[in-house]
């Protein structure tokens, strides 16, 4: 009779770890490996990061300067168990045609036209933006246009109000706006120079040594490619023409009223917490975190991110799995 009881005892432990396991294995998020794509866009490559099943809720990923879709590398694998993740190079950024300043206009207005027929080539019909930095007036320019297209924003340190930009990092830009001139321009080369994307990686963030050098390092060749200071000369003269244009985005944002999810490096010299907190007078339906770290907040902040936009994510989109 002992041994009988024995047996039964061994055998309910044998059947309690295989259910164990066979919640665990079911628990674990199906793994979807990064593809790295092409498109051809007006005669230009664009390059993207593509990851996750493509009948699930689509995230656009707007990277921001001086970097690229390599901003997201970390960001697209914890989020593609359920999302179609997609981020794109900017012509001129990243893997993506650079053509020249005399070849291609670069402006804003260009770029999110080059967006807009990027996400109409890959039957994007419906997505979440995820807007930092340049990504900012690039997605609002988009969810203008296309706000039936539009489910929910993220917004990392990207500005769509005045407040924030009245810091030091501006005033050499704004001086420009006002006198594109070859001495105005050449001011702002500095911008470009490995100790200035150093700067940017790493002002504000709690724990340099989370930094990984694979950024400026990824960043700086294409920023040192010949002709390529030109371009950015272009957008950062552009980027005079978005301010401007605040009030309709903003007025879009209180028309549309999109679930947004703000994730913001509060100690970002560029993009500070003050242009953050004027997304409160025009949304209802918001979630706002400032995180403490600086500009590139994926860098050391990725897994809070992530989280955060798991959990946003699930609340907002129609077929989230």
């Amino acid at each position: 009779m002992r041994v009988r009881k024995q047996i039964s005892v061994i055998l309910i432990l044998i059947s309690s770890s295989f259910s164990f396991l066979l919640q665990s294995s079911a628990a674990e998020p199906t793994s979807y490996p990064v593809k790295h794509q092409i498109v051809q866009i007006e005669g230009l490559d664009i390059f993207y990061r593509e990851a996750g099943p493509a009948d699930a809720p689509t995230l656009l990923l707007l990277h921001g300067f001086p970097t690229s879709s390599h901003m997201f590398r970390n960001l697209i694998p914890e989020l593609s168990d359920k999302y179609h993740v997609i981020a794109p190079d900017y012509p001129g950024f990243g893997f993506s045609s650079a053509p020249s300043v005399d070849d291609f206009e670069y402006t804003f207005a260009n770029l999110a036209s080059i967006m807009e027929k990027f996400t109409e080539q890959l039957q994007l019909n419906k997505y979440s933006l995820y807007l930092m930095d340049y990504g900012a007036p690039v997605g609002f320019r988009l969810a203008v246009q296309h706000p039936e297209r539009v489910e929910t924003l993220i917004i990392q340190n990207g500005n769509t109000y005045q407040e924030g930009l009245d810091n030091p990092f501006w005033e050499p830009i704004k001086a420009y706006w006002q006198d594109r001139t070859p001495a105005q321009g050449n001011k702002l080369r500095s911008l470009l120079t490995l100790d200035a994307t150093k700067w940017q990686y790493t002002t504000g963030v709690r724990d340099v040594r989370a930094i990984s050098p694979d950024t400026w390092g990824h960043v700086q060749p294409l920023l040192d490619r010949p002709g390529n200071q030109e371009i950015q000369l272009a957008l950062f003269f552009s980027y005079g023409s978005n301010p401007p244009l605040y009030p309709e985005w903003q007025a879009y944002l209180r028309k549309y009223q999109p679930p947004t999810l703000i994730v913001w490096g509060k100690n970002d010299q560029i993009f500070p917490a003050a242009g953050a907190y004027p997304y409160k007078r025009d949304l209802n339906k918001l979630e706002f975190h400032l995180l403490d770290t600086g500009h590139f907040a994926l860098e050391e902040e990725g897994t809070t991110i992530a989280r955060l936009m798991r959990k946003f994510l699930s609340q907002h989109t129609d077929t989230a799995q």
